[in-house]
């Protein structure tokens, strides 16, 4: 992974949503904290070109995000509701189609469908439909799609939230697992605990990037004022 902010910024009008930024990333994974409207999702958008910057401009794997369709299978992206991007009703479907819409043929897609269901321990989710899953099974469903195209990066936008107890933990293991690139937003500090560089945002602004214990420390004094 080298993702490179080169003074990239956002603004809407006089509004700024996250001030330039200029790093480099290439650990294996990358925690992103902050309060609500922080700018840590507009971080993360510019990675994968759903969000344009308004100034500078963002490099991953040496291509300009300004071509989302260049970096396209480089970066897959987990929203924050999973069930807002499953978008045809049965699990194996859904995952077929994004193969489909990259032009895999029959006979590919079938291969990589199932390869990516027993990898996740998913073929009993196979012929469920989306309304029916819990939302770890959500989780788990939109992690086999967007695995399943064989992205380098992979960002997670609060994959714990709004889950119970169980559905965290088992999220949890998951993303723990992953071989691949991982960038995590969250607010649950005890996915990012043992990340090595975490990302703090705090009102449009990079306040803190440092390893996990010294960024949640940080991140807990902005939360307290």
């Amino acid at each position: 992974m080298d993702i490179r902010f080169e003074g990239a910024g956002v603004s809407y009008g006089a509004r700024v949503a996250l001030a330039p930024v200029t790093l480099q990333l290439t650990e294996k994974r990358v925690g992103i904290i902050g309060l609500n409207g922080s700018g840590k999702t507009t971080f993360a958008r510019l990675i994968n070109g759903l969000t344009k910057p308004s100034v500078g401009r963002v490099v991953v794997n040496g291509r300009d995000t300004a071509d989302a369709k260049a970096i396209l299978t480089d970066v897959g992206f987990i929203f924050q509701s999973p069930q807002n991007q499953i978008i045809l009703p049965v699990v194996r479907d859904d995952i077929a189609f994004g193969l489909k819409s990259r032009g895999y043929k029959p006979a590919e897609i079938t291969a990589k469908v199932e390869a990516v269901l027993q990898r996740f321990s998913a073929a009993h989710l196979a012929d469920r439909r989306a309304h029916e899953l819990s939302g770890g099974e959500l989780q788990l469903a939109a992690l086999c799609s967007v695995l399943a195209t064989g992205p380098d990066i992979l960002i997670l936008d609060e994959p714990t939230n709004q889950l119970d107890l169980k559905n965290r933990c088992l999220v949890q293991r998951l993303v723990e697992g992953l071989p691949e690139n991982a960038i995590v937003i969250s607010h649950d500090l005890e996915l990012v605990a043992d990340y090595e560089r975490v990302l703090v945002f705090h009102e449009g602004n990079l306040v803190a990037d440092a390893p996990a214990t010294e960024a949640i420390r940080r991140y807990k004094e902005i939360a307290s004022r």
